[in-house]
């Protein structure tokens, strides 16, 4: 009993310091395991309010407002369960909206565009398993001992910047090609995404929008938080306004607002929903 009772006591004094040190979970953990984690305590917090009302050796003493205490801290890990679940359903349903949006305006580009909707595939989920395999990809090429890491990187960096000097020389139709053509040699590069931004920007200047918000939505759907998303959701905005699609347009610009609220091309979104007069 006394044994039992000190391993108790031992719990409620960690728990006794406040509840920071459950807070402080990795960054990798999920809010399922936070969750679960959350769930195990609340067990433990019921055997140690048993092992409080048990009558023991009169030479026990507990601390004055000990199952106060143990109330107060059952209650807010109650608390703690009951907002993790709720995060983790309003995250789901963000992600699931999000991807449902992309999803729609790929639908529409292609429709747009009269292409074969069977060739859509399925719409990769946001934020997920399109960002997964481009996180390594600038780190991995460096530090490789073999001798074909450098070329290849080398390579990719050559058909890049000789695409971008077609289009700094004013060749648009040629340098959307080349980007084009460098999207597909190097599928999941660190520069895939700027490369269908300025695929998009060439084929802007050429006034062919079908093609401009295509890039700009595959530059956009492949890396959702990347360093150009907010101007390819812009872009994008633009090019379906551009193409008689005012109210996807309206939601498009709105868009940038929310996901990039206070920079640039919110700004710039802010202004062309306003010229639009959307709602």
């Amino acid at each position: 009993m006394l044994s039992r009772l000190a391993r108790s006591a031992s719990l409620f004094c960690l728990l006794g310091l406040g509840l920071p040190a459950q807070a402080q979970v990795p960054d990798a953990q999920t809010l399922a395991d936070i969750r679960q984690e959350l769930s195990v305590l609340f067990v433990e917090i019921q055997r140690l309010r048993r092992e409080l009302s048990t009558t023991g050796s009169p030479q026990i003493t507990l601390p004055p407002g000990a199952l106060e205490r143990v109330d107060t801290i059952e209650a807010e890990l109650s608390r703690l369960t009951a907002k993790t679940e709720q995060l983790e359903f309003r995250i789901d349903s963000i992600v699931t909206d999000g991807t449902n949006r992309i999803g729609d305006l790929e639908f529409r580009l292609v429709e747009l565009e009269g292409g074969d909707f069977s060739q859509l595939g399925e719409t990769t989920t946001l934020g997920g398993e399109a960002a997964a395999p481009e996180a390594p990809v600038p780190v991995a090429p460096p530090p490789s001992p073999e001798p074909s890491g450098p070329e290849l990187a080398l390579a990719e960096q050559a058909d890049f910047d000789a695409a971008r000097a077609l289009l700094d020389d004013g060749q648009a139709q040629a340098a959307a090609d080349a980007f084009a053509t460098y999207a597909e040699t190097y599928p999941g590069g660190p520069l895939v995404a700027e490369a269908h931004y300025l695929r998009g920007e060439a084929l802007a200047s050429l006034s062919n929008w079908n093609g401009a918000a295509r890039a700009y939505l595959d530059s956009f759907s492949g890396t959702p938080n990347g360093p150009q998303s907010p101007n390819a959701l812009y872009k994008l905005g633009v090019s379906l306004n551009a193409l008689g699609q005012r109210d996807e347009a309206c939601l498009t610009l709105r868009e940038v607002s929310v996901r990039f609220p206070g920079g640039p091309a919110a700004v710039d979104a802010n202004t062309a929903r306003g010229e639009l007069s959307c709602p």
